[in-house]
């Protein structure tokens, strides 16, 4: 193994680190702010409600996030003049814009299919005693369903949020320079492919547990209620 090349590549995989992990948080942060609502709409019985979110959720949760990429970054150019018209272009013409886009409507339909698991997991008992005590609307699902539906939902959310930060290396086939991305251009040039890509998957290795290690410590913290030593400690 070559070690020369991979300590000379170590500055382009941290740049490429600082890459994944913008994009990685950015999509987490807005699919989840958009999965919330998304899930309360999916448990309606309002068929003009839950019938648009079930088709959003359909087709993203249905086709490959590589294919959603495409359409997106590729795709957008057969809109340019309306996408110019509407003050749009500027965004939809930056490769970094397009990964975020594709990977945020990627995680919030998966997230809202989550969160809506959770929701229907709430146990009618305790919506039964909000109610009695005058909660509805919005303060029901502000204090009790979805803090609630969190909490069961939280080890399903960490596996996305898993699956995201992995699936972002899709995101180097549209120019973008990733862990992934720089792997391949170095290695297109070097011909290191066994030595680059090992250091890739060894930064993928180290954030995905590091990711885990941080998604465990809050499911522990918003559980603690359900364990009394934690309580005390």
């Amino acid at each position: 193994m070559e070690t020369a090349i991979i300590i000379e590549s170590l500055p382009k995989f941290l740049d490429g680190t600082l890459v994944t992990l913008q994009i990685t948080v950015l999509s987490v942060i807005l699919g989840f702010i958009l999965s919330v609502p998304l899930s309360i709409m999916r448990v309606s019985k309002n068929p003009f409600i839950k019938t648009p979110v079930y088709c959003f959720n359909f087709y993203f949760r249905g086709t490959p996030l590589l294919v959603q990429i495409f359409l997106i970054y590729y795709g957008s150019g057969q809109f340019q003049s309306f996408l110019t018209d509407v003050g749009l272009w500027q965004f939809f013409r930056e490769a970094y814009f397009c990964a975020v886009l594709s990977l945020t409507l990627n995680t919030a339909a998966y997230t809202s299919e989550i969160f809506r698991g959770g929701i229907q997991g709430v146990p009618v008992g305790e919506i039964e005693a909000a109610r009695a005590c005058g909660m509805s609307g919005t303060l029901l699902y502000r204090r009790i369903i979805m803090p609630a539906a969190l909490r069961i939902a939280w080890p399903a959310y960490t596996n996305e949020v898993v699956f995201l930060l992995q699936a972002s290396s899709l995101v180097s086939i549209i120019t973008l320079m990733d862990i992934t991305g720089v792997a391949r251009v170095v290695s297109a040039r070097s011909f290191a492919f066994y030595e680059l890509f090992l250091t890739a998957a060894g930064i993928y290795l180290v954030l995905v547990y590091g990711v885990i290690f941080v998604f465990k410590r809050v499911e522990k913290r918003i559980t603690a209620h359900l364990n009394p030593s934690m309580l005390t400690s």
